[in-house]
């Protein structure tokens, strides 16, 4: 289990690659083997500031090309990151300690992107307000509403980068990227890509740093005219309240509590197939991963044991052989299983059963941030592991009998992203649509594609990532009245 050395990772401002103005480094460690893969540059509030300059500058340019040359340059991009491809999954595995079939879905998910917003953008319309006395013209139209910073969680590297850069260059914004320093490798490549293909100057930026200096000197900035993030609900309740020296448009994918519900009528297979890959993929680091699963009491003790069966045959591993299976990697650092372990002693403590896992498997890397895949029975609404977004590999399950029981414990939380039901009752269905309060309801199957909105409610988001709906984030309509 050896790891790769990528070397040293400059910053990407205003076109060019460069050192951080105090010369900090910060090593990238693999979570898989607790070693160092890289060397990154450490922005620090200089390079913030001289970022937020070459942003403003490269909208000017930006925002006054025609989509045509826009979508030109979006699609040059594209063709350079497919041309590294493995370079870049490999820094993926490397870096997050995602499985390397995992890391496709970064590559498919950033090129789907700069594809598809260029598309999207192309079949918006203006649009036509009639005039009841017979005396102007009204249209609606759209343009570029200037810099925008993009605050990007770890756990998705490119993936979440895919979801910013599509639809802000498409609409003609500027865009500064803030990778996670657990993760920035893959974003700090990206970086060397836009700079081998000659990307007009101060349009991308790229640069990973401590959020006291980095992100607030840019949040608090007038400069930038968007704030996008994907991260926690916390994180997001910060910049909103930093935000506030200007007036800046907000876009926020933010914590999610996920509830999977199992009814006695749905497809059993389905649903385990599902409740397994929503909770043990990427390790359990999803914002849409099932959460908490809910099992109508007629079926839970079945659903139970095949659940406990299929956790218990999931690999675990680190490699970025293709040819090689590897389920499920480690979580990204020592901090985040360690809370694992304290999720599942709190709900022990509060009578629930560790029905498996619960320990650091054995034959793998003592420095790496391993744990078995866990499931955890019988949890209570008063259980961290029910009130918390868990974020790791550890599945709470519990029983239900009503509907009326399950939709107010599903919607028992701060939470509002995504919700998952299983059942082939028509009726049922139509009262869950209605009364879950969740920005994504999925029933008897799950999907996510570009093309389909992704947001929350409550505490867990503004706006839409995905879809034309993402698009609105970063444009600024005007009424034009003619008079006759």
């Amino acid at each position: 289990m050896n790891t790769q050395d990528f070397g040293y990772k400059k910053l990407y401002i205003d076109g060019q690659l460069v050192d951080s103005v105090s010369g900090e480094k910060a090593a990238v460690i693999c979570p898989a083997t607790g070693e160092s893969i890289a060397q990154v540059a450490l922005a620090g509030k200089a390079d913030a500031e001289k970022a937020l300059i070459a942003a403003q500058k490269g909208f000017k340019f930006w925002s006054k090309l025609s989509l045509a040359e826009r979508t030109a340059w979006m699609t040059k991009l594209r063709t350079a990151i497919f041309e590294r491809e493995a370079e870049l999954r490999s820094a993926m595995v490397h870096e997050m300690g995602k499985t390397y079939a995992g890391s496709a879905e970064d590559i498919e998910a950033i090129t789907n992107a700069l594809e598809w917003y260029p598309a999207a953008m192309k079949n918006r319309r203006e649009e036509q307000i009639p005039d009841y006395e017979h005396t102007h013209t009204h249209k609606m139209v759209e343009q570029a509403a200037g810099v925008a910073v993009a605050y990007l969680a770890w756990n998705f590297p490119l993936l979440n980068v895919g979801f910013k850069i599509g639809p802000a260059l498409a609409a003609g914004c500027s865009l500064i990227i803030k990778p996670s320093e657990m993760s920035p490798l893959s974003s700090y490549i990206l970086g060397e890509i836009l700079h081998s293909i000659d990307f007009p100057a101060g349009v991308v930026n790229i640069l990973a740093g401590p959020s006291a200096e980095v992100a607030t000197t840019m949040t608090t900035s007038t400069i930038p005219a968007v704030l996008t993030m994907i991260g926690s609900t916390a994180t997001g309740k910060k910049i909103i309240a930093d935000s506030t020296t200007s007036i800046k448009k907000l876009g926020m994918e933010l914590g999610g509590n996920a509830p999977f519900i199992v009814f006695e009528d749905a497809d059993f297979d389905t649903a385990l197939n599902l409740a397994i890959g929503l909770k043990f993929g990427n390790s359990g680091q999803i914002c849409v991963a099932a959460n908490r699963i809910f099992v109508h009491k007629n079926i839970y003790d079945k659903f139970l044991a095949a659940y406990i069966d299929r956790a218990s045959k999931i690999k675990l591993g680190f490699s970025i052989d293709p040819n090689e299976t590897v389920d499920m990697g480690p979580v990204v650092d020592r901090r985040a299983r360690n809370r694992m372990f304290d999720l599942v002693a709190d709900a022990v403590s509060k009578g629930a059963k560790l029905e498996y896992g619960g320990n650091i498997p054995a034959g793998l890397p003592e420095n790496g941030n391993w744990m078995e895949p866990t499931v955890v029975s019988g949890i209570t609404t008063d259980c961290r592991l029910f009130r918390e977004e868990t974020f790791g590999p550890v599945a709470g399950i519990m029983s239900f009998e009503s509907d009326d029981e399950v939709l107010e414990m599903a919607n028992d939380t701060e939470y509002g992203l995504a919700s998952y039901i299983f059942t082939n009752n028509h009726k049922r269905i139509q009262r869950f649509t209605e009364d879950l309060d969740f920005g994504e309801i999925q029933i008897n199957g799950v999907k996510y594609a570009i093309y389909l909105p992704h947001g929350g409610i409550k505490n867990s988001g503004i706006g839409h990532d995905c879809s034309h709906l993402a698009l609105d984030d970063y444009l600024v309509k005007k009424r034009v009245s003619t008079a006759l």
